[in-house]
């Protein structure tokens, strides 16, 4: 089963489900990327900081060597990381994760986090955070630069990852190039309703990444709120379509208006993950979904806090 897609404002089509790859297994990265690639998933995402360019390259390279795709069937997203915010640092930047991912151009090209870092020369993929050096910079500025790796083909859609409607509004208006996307924490823990609204209201599209709560994030604590795919809810939900809690989810997020991004190394998961457009969730289906709300946050970066622009204080949306 292939995903249904969505038609962007700029014309571009993006499957409305995807491949997330941040903490793939290394090693593996490349085989299961070609296996969604097999069992019909066109959108993978991806990003400088995940260490893994390289590995998802391979793995969508042989799917296309194979003749399983062609390249404009895919839509490979990845990231500009906060050490690369200067403007004479983005296009080096997104040439190097070409170079890593063996491809000519990426899809959809994305400002990973509002918050611009001294490039120290060593930070940890697990905790990406930890000893980060800030500063104040206008990210204005970097999308401007991210506005010429259009005009040189090197990407089709621009977007951001982690911004509050404020500072999508900042971006809005100063954009040449309009965004496209912005790539936020939604969970049934943290369902984001108003910031997908403002979204839509301005034509950007919202790619929801950690859709069931990150539970292997590093970072995790004692005693945090856990989405547990056996809740009976979600069973009991689940049972009226023949389908299972993580399907329950990702269709509830579909109809939420966004586009998951679930991770998963195992096969069966990843089958089972794109197998939810034969069915919807019923008004009162998404209204016991919303009362797994909880407005919290699995990424909060609460190393990011002493930024000028770290994104999540003041319960801005």
């Amino acid at each position: 089963m292939a995903a249904e897609t969505f038609l962007l404002p700029n014309g571009q089509k993006i499957p409305m489900l995807g491949l997330g790859t941040w903490l793939s297994p290394p090693g593996k990265c490349a085989q299961t990327v070609k296996y969604a690639i097999e069992v019909g998933y066109r959108h993978i995402d991806a990003a400088w900081l995940y260490g893994n360019e390289m590995e998802v390259g391979e793995g969508v390279r042989k799917a296309i060597e194979e003749g399983i795709v062609k390249r404009e069937d895919l839509f490979i997203t990845t990231k500009l990381w906060n050490t690369f915010h200067e403007k004479d640092d983005v296009l080096p930047a997104l040439k190097k994760s070409l170079e890593n991912f063996g491809l000519s151009y990426v899809d959809l090209f994305l400002m990973h986090w509002p918050v611009a870092c001294k490039n120290t020369g060593t930070f940890d993929i697990q905790l990406p955070f930890k000893d980060a050096v800030y500063y104040d910079h206008d990210f204005c500025e970097t999308w401007k630069a991210m506005e010429e790796c259009v005009d040189l083909g090197l990407v089709k859609s621009l977007g951001v990852s982690n911004f509050t409607s404020k500072q999508l509004q900042r971006i809005i208006d100063i954009a040449r190039v309009k965004p496209t996307i912005n790539q936020i924490e939604v969970t049934p823990l943290l369902n984001q309703k108003k910031l997908i609204a403002f979204c839509k209201e301005k034509d950007i599209y919202v790619t929801a990444y950690s859709p069931f709560g990150s539970p292997a994030r590093p970072w995790r604590k004692d005693g945090e709120p856990v989405l547990n795919l056996q809740d009976p809810r979600l069973v009991g939900i689940g049972k009226q379509y023949n389908k299972n809690g993580a399907q329950v989810v990702l269709r509830y997020l579909i109809q939420l208006g966004t586009f998951p991004i679930p991770k998963s190394a195992n096969p069966a998961r990843i089958q089972e993950n794109i197998d939810i457009f034969d069915f919807e969730l019923s008004k009162e289906d998404m209204k016991v979904l919303d009362g797994f709300n909880k407005d919290f946050r699995c990424v909060h970066a609460e190393e990011l806090m002493e930024s000028n622009e770290y994104p999540f204080k003041d319960c801005e949306f």
